[in-house]
């Protein structure tokens, strides 16, 4: 970073650390049983959330689980139904979202086509820190002090655009820039506001594919290196796994699940949250709990046994935790290959288990594959420890500890 990216950080910092509501500072942004309701619609439920000061926090789920809702609610640009947005412990329910130090970054950059970057930069604070007096378009130069704050915020903005490197930018118009050239100024905006916390609504939407990626990467550096809060909203679950501290699943109005993404991934609590979250879908077999509590599924034993009994369960089994076993093995499913998919990197085999027509898909090294055709039958079988079981209500069985 260069020395005035590194003087912005410093500045953005400090006021960060002094910025404050009624006395306290804002530090943690606390949700408390926030509902919301549209006509006889809950589109919440009740969301209980504490997301910590500097945290990068992403909100995911499927298109109208109420996640930009809840981030609206957050920003002050939505009145919750019940409930209460506490900042620094301090209840901003009643506070305007321009009084709340929030920054907004819209799916649709929101910028103003008609001004330059420059002038797209230095709106935010034209608007916060000059009179309005001072923003008069004559009269306004002849104000006393508006010659020296304006030397001021140009020298932010131009501090602003080294740390996302767009200062060639600056002068030109939204309208001669490429998406992510758009989505960097999006973001410069809400920078130099220094605000508490980056709210971001799907920004990266909009992009291709290869500049979302690139875009993660760059998002998750800022954040690194601005140490401010930033909250997220993404239906793209491979968003939330990248970049996230904690990751929260809403599904239907509800947070199902809470925590790193290694957790929600690797250890979900409920069969919508392992079935929403990897990419391709975790496989799911149906399963038998026995007298023992031993699972099987498909005749299969998977060395996994349950408190409860004599139950019908679904076994959940990821892709790349599928390996193809030998005929004369005793454990594994007879899997018929109907398609078989190439990544480069990795092998996607589609099939049938066990002569029925239920569909599962393996993630596979293409040296492992490599003879592996369409319309032949192989042995699959999931590694030991790795399949997942959850019950009737959707939620994890516990298993017996060995």
């Amino acid at each position: 970073m260069s020395q005035n990216g590194n003087q912005t950080f410093t500045r953005l910092k400090r006021c960060r650390c002094r910025k404050k509501v009624g006395g306290t500072l804002m530090s943690v942004i606390s949700l408390l049983g926030i509902t919301k309701n549209f006509g006889e619609t809950r589109v919440l439920k009740g969301i209980d959330l504490d997301i910590a000061d500097g945290e990068f926090l992403t909100l995911v789920g499927a298109s109208g689980c109420g996640k930009s809702t809840l981030l609206r609610i957050i920003a002050g640009l939505e009145d919750q139904t019940a409930g209460d947005v506490k900042i620094g412990g301090e209840s901003v329910n009643n506070m305007r979202a321009s009084r709340r130090n929030l920054a907004m970054v819209f799916q649709s950059y929101a910028l103003y086509p008609h001004l330059t970057v420059q002038q797209n930069l230095l709106t935010p604070l034209l608007l916060r820190d000059l009179s309005s007096h001072q923003r008069l378009p004559l009269l306004g130069r002849l104000m006393p002090g508006r010659r020296s704050r304006m030397a001021d915020l140009n020298r932010l903005v131009e501090e602003t655009a080294a740390i996302l490197k767009i200062e060639p930018l600056l002068g030109r118009k939204p309208g001669q820039l490429s998406g992510g050239q758009r989505q960097r100024v999006a973001l410069g905006r809400a920078m130099v506001r220094k605000p508490t916390a980056f709210l971001m609504d799907e920004p990266l939407s909009n992009l291709d594919a290869a500049l979302r990626v690139h875009m993660r990467s760059e998002l998750s550096d800022l954040h690194r290196s601005l140490r401010t809060t930033f909250i997220y909203v993404t239906h793209d679950q491979s968003e939330a796994l990248t970049m996230s501290n904690r990751m929260a699943v809403m599904i239907d109005g509800r947070i199902v699940q809470l925590g790193t993404p290694e957790q929600v991934y690797g250890d979900p609590q409920d069969i919508r949250v392992a079935e929403f979250v990897g990419s391709p879908k975790i496989n799911i077999i149906p399963g038998r709990a026995d007298a023992h509590g031993r699972v099987t599924a498909y005749g299969t034993p998977l060395h996994r046994r349950l408190r409860a009994t004599n139950c019908d369960v679904s076994v959940c089994v990821r892709p790349e935790h599928l390996q193809i076993a030998s005929s004369s093995e005793n454990e594994g499913w007879p899997f018929l290959v109907t398609h078989k998919e190439n990544l480069g990197s990795d092998f996607f085999l589609h099939g049938n288990i066990n002569g029925s027509d239920h569909r599962i898909i393996g993630r596979f090294q293409p040296s492992a594959v490599a003879q592996i055709a369409p319309g032949d039958s192989i042995n699959l079988r999931a590694i030991a420890g790795a399949p997942i079981v959850f019950g009737k209500d959707g939620l994890r069985m516990p298993l017996v500890a060995t």
